[in-house]
């Protein structure tokens, strides 16, 4: 007897199924924070603070980073914005 046709999975693509989370509003708060996408963003209030592993997060999802790396909510990353050395910042008289 053959049931091989019996076990197979449907795999069929779903239109309602998205790979994509979503995320409730993490900024309960009024007014509300800056969104991750705003130039702003890094003004928004801390949720969490771990000094001891160097980063912390804040309402509007971000991750700030101690070397001012960010972690933004859909996955993207910001570089550390690193300070020059004093030989290389330019200074007008």
């Amino acid at each position: 007897m053959n049931n091989a046709s019996s076990r197979a999975t449907d795999t069929t693509a779903n239109p309602q199924v998205t790979t994509e989370r979503e995320n409730p509003a993490m900024c309960q708060h009024q007014p509300p924070c800056p969104s991750a996408d705003s130039a702003d963003r890094e003004s928004a209030r801390l949720v969490a603070h771990h000094p001891e592993q160097g980063w912390s997060l804040l309402c509007n999802g971000v991750v700030l980073f101690e070397d001012t790396g960010e972690l933004l909510p859909d996955g993207r990353i910001i570089a550390p914005q690193r300070p020059r050395s004093t030989a290389q910042v330019m200074t007008t008289a």
